[in-house]
């Protein structure tokens, strides 16, 4: 009798195992050193940031993560500091916290849906660079994940939201937006890279066109940002260069994009 196929979400979710036991020795170098860790997810609607922070988290300690993704801004938290609500979720020593989607609301959505004034982005672009240069500099490792999709992509995702009754729930009022401001998106993600990736904070971008790919690759980020020991001899720790692409290489293509075709493509 030939043996049954093992489906593919089988396989992929065997594949991530090795990462996910890594991702258990990082927490315990953090909780062993008292060191604080933030790690952002960015990225257009659909991208894939949901699905990949549940992966990277789905063994880990519960006592020692958070993930934190906060809603619209009350009243009083408008008229706060900017960072104020986002630097009340920080993490304490020895502790994770995962940010689905950051302060870097000010960068894009705000700016694209006209949440924010044209000044409050100006500002914004202007100060997170120190404040992010004063959390290193002050022991909390910081990790920025931009999860880049092609506008097809996310088409076909929003779609099989709007068919799937288990998946409709996802889909919001900005999410059927997403599509008709994509071009100011792409503006808005060349300025916030051009201006906030540095060598104190910089972004990493993942393309998750291969939602699998994705979630291992974003995984290997990750760890690679911590000097845990102990590393596992078989586990392949290299980010694929297909799917991980610095900054500077990704703002490299958006401007050879912008000669060939006169706008930002991306």
């Amino acid at each position: 009798m030939m043996p049954m196929a093992v489906p593919r979400r089988v396989r992929e979710e065997r594949e991530l195992k090795p990462y996910q036991v890594e991702l258990l020795k990082l927490q315990r170098y953090l909780e062993d050193e008292n060191r604080r860790m933030i790690v952002l997810f960015e990225g257009r609607d659909a991208a894939g940031k949901g699905g990949t922070i549940r992966r990277v988290t789905r063994y880990m300690n519960e006592k020692h993560y958070r993930v934190v993704a906060l809603g619209k801004p009350t009243e009083e938290q408008r008229s706060q500091w900017y960072f104020q609500r986002y630097v009340a979720q920080f993490p304490t020593g020895g502790e994770m916290v995962l940010f689905d989607r950051s302060w870097y609301n000010r960068a894009m959505v705000e700016p694209v849906f006209g949440f924010c004034t044209e000044e409050e982005h100006r500002n914004f672009l202007k100060g997170v660079v120190g404040f992010e240069k004063d959390l290193v500099r002050q022991g909390t490792i910081l990790v920025k994940l931009y999860f880049s999709v092609t506008k097809e992509e996310q088409a076909r995702r929003f779609e099989r939201r709007r068919d799937d009754p288990l998946r409709q729930w996802k889909l919001s009022e900005i999410d059927v937006q997403a599509q008709e401001h994509w071009d100011d998106f792409t503006e808005a993600k060349y300025h916030m890279l051009r201006r906030t990736s540095t060598s104190d904070a910089p972004w990493t971008i993942v393309r998750s066109e291969d939602k699998h790919q994705a979630r291992l690759n974003a995984m290997r980020v990750i760890l690679n940002a911590v000097p845990y020991g102990n590393r596992g001899e078989d586990v392949d720790f290299v980010p694929d260069p297909d799917i991980v692409v610095p900054a500077a290489q990704e703002l490299a293509l958006m401007e050879a994009d912008r000669i060939r075709s006169g706008k930002f493509t991306g």
